[in-house]
C-alpha cells in the first residue's frame, strides 16, 4: 500500500494504517494550503497597503508576515505576499517619500517663485500612492479569486527571481 499524505488536512499529525494492520503515526509539519485558503491570504497581503493610510509604513508588514509564515506550505501565496510586498515599498512608500521632498523642495523654492514650477510635479506625485492603493486592491480581488495577478514591472522580475 502506498503512503498517501492528504496536505489539505491542517492537522500535522497523521496516523496512516499499513498492510500488516498496525498503525504508524507521522508527523507532516507544514500541511499545504486548500485554494480558499490561498486566496484569502493573497489577498490580505495586497490589502495590506491600505495600512500605510494610517501608519505611513507598517503596510509592508501583513506581506511580510504572510510571506515568512506561508512561504514554504503555498508558492502561490509567498509569490502573491512577495509582490505585494515589492510593490509596496517601490509605488507607495517609495512614491510617498519622493512627493514629499518634492513638496517641500517646492514650498522652499516658492519663495524664490522657481518653486511654483514645482508644484505641477509634486502634485503627479502625490498621486502615485493613490494609484498604488487602486492597483492594490485590484490585486487583492485577482489574489482572491486565484487568478494569476502580476504587478507591473515588479511581477514578472520576481516570478524569474523565485524560479531560478
Amino acid at each position: 500500500m502506498t503512503d498517501h499524505i492528504d496536505y489539505t488536512n491542517p492537522d500535522p499529525v497523521i496516523i496512516d494504517s499499513n498492510d500488516t494492520g498496525s498503525t504508524e503515526t507521522k508527523y507532516n509539519p507544514q500541511p499545504s494550503l486548500d485554494p480558499s485558503e490561498e486566496g484569502t491570504l493573497a489577498m490580505f497581503a495586497h490589502l495590506g497597503v491600505f495600512l500605510n493610510l494610517f501608519t505611513g509604513l507598517l503596510g509592508i508588514l501583513p506581506p511580510l508576515i504572510i510571506y515568512m509564515a506561508y512561504k514554504d506550505r503555498s508558492k502561490y501565496v509567498a509569490y502573491q505576499s512577495l509582490q505585494a510586498l515589492v510593490f509596496q515599498g517601490i509605488f507607495f512608500v517609495g512614491a510617498g517619500v519622493l512627493a514629499g521632498i518634492t513638496w517641500a523642495l517646492s514650498a522652499a523654492l516658492s519663495i524664490v517663485l522657481i518653486g511654483i514650477c514645482g508644484f505641477p510635479i509634486a502634485l503627479f506625485l502625490t498621486l502615485i500612492p493613490v494609484g498604488a492603493l487602486i492597483y492594490a486592491v485590484v490585486a487583492a480581488v485577482d489574489s482572491y479569486h486565484h487568478r494569476d495577478f502580476q504587478y507591473w514591472l515588479v511581477g514578472e522580475w520576481l516570478r524569474d527571481t523565485l524560479t531560478d
